[in-house]
């Protein structure tokens, strides 16, 4: 790919999810997972206003506003509630390690829907990737853990929030090149924002104010700031490169969020966090190689 900027973008986010997970787990408790989501995305648009106050406002068509909305919803509201509910059956280093399929369903729907083709490089790339986050989250993913539910219904919802990831992934492509990815992330941001405020309400959010601590709140903050950002670069990404390529990156997450929870957090470092970086990051590598029978043909 000749324009490096898109693939930085998605390096970003790849990174911004997994600081934000680390970020997370410290402030979790504090609030229910509906909650901490509207929280995160409301700071996150309101980020994101000072962006479209100096820009002017590129007026969406109306038969485009419904789309981007669902593309919001299932971005975020739809994904994270799926997430969120595969972890009351299933550990979190499984769920995670289901989740982490996102790029080879993004791949599979993307050839199957002639956006994209298969190639060597992509399918090595992707599968390389998916070892990498294995390899990081370690055998947490696979022992066996006492009992929280029904392991399939918690197989099934981590495996719907990567397909739901996945198939949003594909359709920002030709509203971001209509528009911009800025005003297509900052209308998805506030439809996903209403919905989760009200997840958020049946949660009993509204009605009693939760009180968080300064650590608490300097952490929602985080989350809520790098999310902004983040979901603007995952957007410009998805505008500007194949959906395939962007959504690898995502193998970034699991192995700083390993890093980060070492670091910030004082968590045991985990050795094979470091060679899982090393896999993610040859599939990477891998994944980018020019496909020589294009050059061939040209």
């Amino acid at each position: 790919m000749r324009r490096p900027g898109p693939l930085w973008a998605a390096a970003g986010t790849g990174i911004q999810v997994g600081a934000a997970m680390v970020a997370t787990r410290y402030v979790v408790d504090a609030a229910g997972p509906g909650s901490l989501g509207f929280l995160r995305y409301l700071v996150g648009l309101i980020c994101l206003v000072p962006a479209l106050w100096l820009r002017p406002w590129q007026r969406i068509a109306a038969r485009d506003l419904l789309p981007i909305g669902l593309l919001g919803i299932g971005q975020f509201a739809a994904l994270m509630v799926l997430l969120n509910y595969s972890l009351l059956h299933i550990p979190a280093a499984r769920a995670s390690l289901l989740f982490s399929t996102f790029p080879l369903m993004t791949m599979i729907l993307s050839a199957l829907l002639g956006r994209e083709r298969f190639t060597t490089a992509k399918v090595c790339g992707a599968l390389l990737t998916f070892a990498g986050v294995a390899i990081a989250l370690g055998g947490a993913a696979m022992t066996r853990q006492p009992e929280q539910g029904s392991v399939w219904l918690g197989t099934l919802s981590a495996l719907g929030a990567a397909f739901c990831g996945a198939a949003c992934s594909i359709f920002y492509a030709p509203y971001v090149g209509r528009y911009s990815a800025l005003h297509v992330t900052s209308f998805a941001m506030f439809v996903a924002v209403l919905t989760l405020a009200g997840i958020a309400a049946a949660e009993g959010f509204f009605a009693s104010w939760p009180s968080f601590t300064r650590g608490e709140m300097a952490a929602i903050a985080f989350i809520g700031l790098s999310s902004g950002v983040g979901f603007f670069l995952w957007v410009y990404a998805l505008g500007n490169a194949p959906p395939t390529l962007v959504t690898m990156f995502l193998g970034l997450g699991p192995v700083t969020a390993a890093l980060g929870g070492t670091a910030l957090l004082g968590e045991p470092l985990p050795e094979a966090a470091l060679l899982g970086l090393g896999c993610v990051l040859a599939g990477l590598w891998w994944a980018l190689k020019p496909d020589r029978r294009a050059s061939q043909s040209k």
